[in-house]
């Protein structure tokens, strides 16, 4: 059951697949305040979840200030957001999502965004512990 549903969202997430809104009113929608309160929790910048139902797949993107991205926009926002990051990270976590699915449990991941550029490091004299005498 997980290669099918690893295959359903490969093809939603990676190959522009359609996604069902009515699947995300079924089950997705509903926990849209849990995870909110999750993601300001957990100091993430975005939460997205992903859900399979008979062959159909839905997805949800909730942002910090509470904007809601679904299905292919949930989608092209992501993508945005990750750029060249978005295929490599979704070929990581399709297999880990497909199993959560598989086992009935809703696919949520909360997301912290890095930086690009390392904050600046400050150099300072080093302290001396040691004492001459």
């Amino acid at each position: 059951m997980s290669k099918k549903i690893e295959n359903l969202l490969r093809k939603a997430l990676l190959e522009d697949g359609e996604m069902a809104h009515s699947l995300y009113e079924y089950e997705l929608e509903e926990h849209i305040d849990y995870w909110y309160d999750g993601l300001k929790a957990d100091r993430d910048d975005f939460v997205f979840a992903v859900t399979e139902n008979t062959g159909h797949v839905a997805m949800v993107l909730i942002m910090r200030d509470k904007t809601l991205y679904i299905n292919e926009a949930a989608r092209a926002e992501l993508m945005e957001f990750w750029e060249v990051n978005y295929l490599p990270n979704m070929k990581r976590l399709i297999p880990m999502m497909a199993k959560e699915l598989a086992d009935d449990i809703l696919s949520v991941i909360g997301v912290k965004v890095v930086p690009d550029k390392p904050p600046k490091r400050v150099w300072r004299k080093p302290r001396s512990n040691i004492k001459s005498g």
